[in-house]
């Protein structure tokens, strides 16, 4: 594999500082290098899941420095699958930022997003904790910027409190790995989930510690009740195309729980039931009141952000089996609800632009209504978890993984009468959006864009591939069971990472 498993971080790093320094001025040029880069991450992220989904685990080692004195990359299925999962979601996204106008609304919209998606490809290819850190750390400061893109009252009191709390989420970050370090001397993942299935029982007391305050980072990253307060405002005041963009931010720290605590802390050895136990009911908790949103919001975005919320609830709800079949079905659940929730905001930005105001009240329905109608009601379903759509799929893969457990009955119930409560609201807001409409109104409503057919391009990409996974459901299921028993299975970690070092120094 050479120097490309380190190609997805290096590409929007140079490109982004190559727009500052260059491309300041010229917004063309800007569109045209972003673009480029993008989609050669895409081509990048396929490549390099073609590679892990044979079960081989590769390793890059950053100036050829044994693990765990150096820094080292690692893909195998699952990170893999979040690489081409970010970068397909980008490259709609920012193809969408260009058709509705909004990458011209602010300064460096182009060169942000680059340094997001270096942020958001290092945290899920890198194999130490620390480094971990160093990239939330990179994304985040870039989605500061992405959020107060155009400006206004709202979006920057909202931008004010999600750097308030990601900064207290960074420092306890910091707070749980120097307690991991100074309790087990390493912080490269697959060296301490190593050190632990050598660690007596009775020196658990320091490491169990660290294992709970991370879990509480990921948790706040995850936005999973009670630590949610920031999302609903969050997401609601963004622009459009960047809170497409978030729908992935939340996976990220889903993503640290499945990395963690499947390889490095696994139920059943010093931690137990520890962070399972803690998990399921903020689970629960996440989903009824991420539906409780959708039902009760009278704003289309802030819907779209409540119904990001319940994602979060139905997908740790799977993860926090810790099992192989609870892992398979939050992958599936992962991909889905991502492109979904991504489609729903584009719509909402969609009706912003040809309305004016994403209030759920009679107005003009503006330009395409038909088509946007079409796009709203396909998003709706796979946000509801309706057939024909993966979402169904998704459920009844998180159903079946939590049969049989102490669980059952709560977790059964919370999904069947959340998905109603969802279908409630999503069909309150839709009936009153693209069937009560005010045609005085219409005058007043604004254009939809400088190239309105691009964006309706790119929210049509993000429902066919709702659909593309529904028609893809045995293969991506047959993958997502093959990626959960990888990350139950330590010894070809330690293989690949810790003993073919050969030629290290």
């Amino acid at each position: 594999m050479g120097h490309w498993l380190i190609a997805p971080v290096l590409l929007p790093a140079v490109v982004g500082a190559l727009i500052i320094l260059w491309m300041r001025g010229d917004l063309l040029l800007q569109r045209v290098f972003s673009v480029a880069a993008t989609a050669a991450q895409v081509a990048l992220a396929v490549w390099l899941l073609a590679q892990a989904a044979g079960g081989e685990i590769f390793v890059y080692r950053l100036g050829n420095w044994q693990v765990p004195f150096g820094i080292a990359l690692v893909l195998d299925r699952l990170a893999g699958t979040m690489l081409l999962l970010t970068a397909v979601l980008a490259l709609v996204v920012q193809l969408y930022a260009i058709g509705s106008g909004w990458d011209r609304r602010g300064a460096h919209f182009h060169a942000l997003f680059q340094f997001q998606l270096m942020g958001l490809t290092g945290a899920f290819l890198t194999g130490d904790a620390f480094n971990l850190f160093v990239f939330f750390e990179v994304l985040l400061i870039a989605s500061y910027g992405l959020l107060a893109h155009g400006g206004g009252e709202m979006r920057l009191r909202a931008s004010v409190q999600y750097v308030v709390v990601n900064l207290a989420g960074s420092a306890l970050f910091l707070a749980a790995l120097g307690t991991i370090y100074a309790s087990m001397g390493t912080l490269n993942m697959v060296d301490l989930a190593d050190r632990m299935t050598r660690l007596p029982p009775d020196q658990t007391a320091l490491i169990r510690v660290g294992a709970v305050l991370l879990m509480l980072v990921f948790a706040i990253k995850a936005a999973l009740v009670p630590l949610h307060f920031w999302l609903p405002a969050t997401y609601a005041n963004a622009p459009g195309p960047v809170a497409a963009l978030f729908a992935i931010m939340t996976k990220v720290g889903l993503y640290g729980i499945i990395r963690f605590y499947t390889l490095v802390f696994p139920a059943g050895e010093a931690m137990g039931t520890l962070v399972a136990d803690l998990l399921l009911p903020a689970a629960l908790l996440t989903l009824v009141l991420g539906q409780l949103g959708v039902m009760g919001s009278r704003d289309l975005g802030r819907m779209a952000a409540w119904g990001a919320l319940a994602s979060v609830g139905t997908l740790t709800l799977a993860v926090a089996q810790f099992t192989e079949a609870g892992i398979s079905a939050g992958l599936w659940y992962l991909l889905h609800s991502t492109l979904a929730t991504a489609a729903l905001f584009l719509v909402a930005d969609l009706v912003a632009g040809r309305r004016g105001s994403l209030r759920l009240a009679a107005m003009s329905r503006g330009a395409q209504a038909g088509l946007v109608g079409a796009f709203y009601m396909a998003a709706a379903v796979g946000v509801a978890g309706l057939p024909p759509l993966s979402g169904f799929l998704g459920k009844l893969a998180v159903l079946q993984a939590t049969r049989g457990t102490d669980w059952t009955l709560a977790i059964w119930a919370a999904i069947l009468v959340t998905s109603l409560m969802a279908i409630i609201g999503l069909a309150r807001a839709g009936t009153i959006v693209f069937w009560t409409a005010s045609d005085a109104a219409a005058a007043t409503a604004p254009e939809p864009g400088p190239a309105p057919w691009l964006a309706l391009a790119c929210t049509g990409a993000l429902i066919a591939g709702l659909v593309a996974l529904t028609v893809a459901a045995g293969p991506v299921m047959r993958f997502t069971d093959a990626t959960a028993a990888q990350l139950h299975d330590l010894g070809p970690y330690v293989d690949a990472v810790l003993v073919r070092q050969e030629g290290a120094r």
